[in-house]
């Protein structure tokens, strides 16, 4: 907590000379990946306000793109990022649900299995 304003990686405090620094790259750089749509910041007016995550995949971007990796190749990998982290949470979800299932299931075939 900062101030009294709760932080996380997502929240957009850092103005783009600061996450241009953080991200080891010019601002111009995240500019132009603002303006392609593969890092696009918070807004307050008329400034960008970048999150750590925002910082995070700027670095991602920077390094997709030093592999060769072109806009939309990266813009797709992205997508398919977080499609695969939604994957991955509905997973633990499902997971979750069949523990318990299970777990109620064998209680329930030890009581009827019990004499009394």
């Amino acid at each position: 907590m900062r101030y009294g304003v709760p932080m996380d990686e997502h929240t957009a405090v850092y103005a783009i000379s600061v996450a241009a620094q953080m991200a080891e790259m010019h601002p111009q750089t995240l500019r132009h990946y603002d303006k392609m749509g593969l890092v696009v910041p918070s807004r307050n007016g008329k400034h960008r306000l970048y999150s750590l995550r925002d910082i995070a995949l700027a670095r991602y971007v920077s390094a997709l793109v030093k592999e060769g990796v072109n806009h939309e190749g990266i813009k797709r990998i992205i997508e398919l990022n977080h499609d695969l982290a939604q994957v991955k949470q509905e997973l633990a979800r499902v997971s979750e649900k069949l523990a318990i299932f299970q777990h109620r299931e064998r209680n329930t075939t030890v009581a009827v299995r019990t004499p009394r």
